[in-house]
């Protein structure tokens, strides 16, 4: 077996389950989970009509480029969402669809990293669990980056020395953040533009969250646009990874796309040939529909904006809850340690939240995820309400 596999800590759900395992919670009360990032708006339906009417496509071994209509329908949404220049970006040379943003992001680093050279795989703390797994599996040493409140939760560049930046070979962001929905502005990404090209790094840019963003906040900055505004030719050094899973209800269908430098999408074209994760034909036209649509995602940011408003507006005082810059996280600061938190929430409320530390690692300076909850507000408004009522009564009884 690969030994690196004994490396691979225990999945966030795992540690949660053992952490339930031992209390029995109010059976009056009906279960409210908001500890797992799973979307319960309804997928559109042009999304599952283009699916069934091209189940024909079944008969077909799908290729690794996907169909050119796919991919030009992603690089026209891309011009349109990030004011990218349509010269600019090659539906051939810049995109690749692929199976999911999950899959993408961990194949991507067995793809960059080079094992020979005792590289570092560098990462926001807390962060998805995925970025980890994938560094150590491809045989290099996780870094990670501290996200504390007095940094506004984004990771703290700063902080990080020259010796490792001169090890990094691959510098993993989530813009929005997973958990705190933090975005980093256009000056931020560009600096990191300049760090990649200073010390030969590659940025791979989880933007899974952008679409969710809130009426009174300015639209989430994306890499490649970034890139382009500072004439960075060819988006060199970058990659972003989207998904329509968030933005589009549609976690099952297991579609997303990578873009950017064409150098790097060209040698990850030629591992996904080997790596195997092609989209069905089907999957690709519900795809199609799916990028073309805006009306379906101004729907689901309106349905996350009131569910923010109204959980916010009853928990009030009782817990420290702000509404995040995008994404659907409440990242909440705990009065005790999140874990104890997590515990007597659900044996009191039966609601499930997820411990901020099991979505974190300890550094010399300190775990960032500790006394912090995630609450994930994808329930249905009605729902989120009546968790909301009871969150307050149990933090007022704390």
């Amino acid at each position: 077996m690969n030994p690196d596999l004994a490396l691979l800590q225990s999945y966030p759900f795992e540690k949660l389950t053992r952490l339930k395992s031992c209390v029995t919670p109010p059976s009056h009360l009906e279960h409210i989970a908001l500890s797992v990032g799973e979307p319960k708006h309804p997928t559109p339906k042009i999304i599952t009509q283009a699916l069934l009417e091209h189940l024909h496509a079944l008969g077909q071994y799908p290729t690794t480029r996907g169909l050119d209509a796919l991919r030009e329908n992603i690089a026209e949404w891309l011009c349109k969402r990030f004011s990218i220049q349509a010269s600019d970006i090659s539906p051939h040379d810049h995109i690749l669809p692929v199976s999911g943003t999950r899959e993408a992001l961990f194949s991507f680093a067995q793809c960059i990293v080079n094992k020979q050279e005792n590289g570092v795989v560098a990462m926001p703390n807390p962060f998805y669990q995925i970025y980890e797994g994938a560094a150590l599996l491809a045989g290099a040493e996780p870094f990670f980056i501290n996200c504390d409140e007095s940094n506004g939760y984004l990771p703290n560049y700063d902080a990080v020395l020259e010796n490792v930046w001169k090890r990094c070979q691959l510098l993993y962001i989530c813009n929005p953040g997973n958990p705190s929905g933090a975005v980093h502005s256009a000056s931020q990404l560009r600096h990191l533009i300049k760090l990649a090209h200073r010390y030969n790094f590659v940025i791979a840019a989880d933007e899974c969250y952008s679409e969710i963003y809130f009426k009174d906040k300015i639209k989430p900055t994306g890499l490649l646009e970034a890139s382009a505004s500072m004439g960075n030719a060819n988006f060199a050094r970058c990659v972003v990874f989207h998904s329509l899973s968030k933005r589009s209800n549609a976690p099952g269908l297991r579609s997303g796309f990578v873009a950017g430098d064409p150098a790097i999408i060209n040698e990850y074209f030629r591992y996904r040939t080997y790596h195997g994760c092609t989209l069905p034909v089907p999957t690709q036209h519900a795809s199609i529909a799916a990028w073309s649509d805006e009306k379906h995602v101004q729907l689901n940011r309106e349905l996350y904006q009131q569910k923010f408003s109204r959980v916010i507006d009853i928990v009030g005082d009782s817990m420290e809850l702000k509404l995040p810059d995008a994404g659907f996280y409440l990242w909440a600061k705990t009065p005790i340690a999140d874990d104890v938190l997590a515990q007597k929430l659900f044996a009191q409320q039966n609601i499930t939240v997820l411990p901020g530390q099991y979505l974190s690692r300890d550094t010399t300076n300190g775990n960032p995820g500790k006394n912090h909850v995630r609450m994930a507000l994808v329930a249905s408004v009605e729902e989120c309400e009546d968790a909301a009522h009871r969150l307050k009564e149990f933090a007022n009884a704390l």
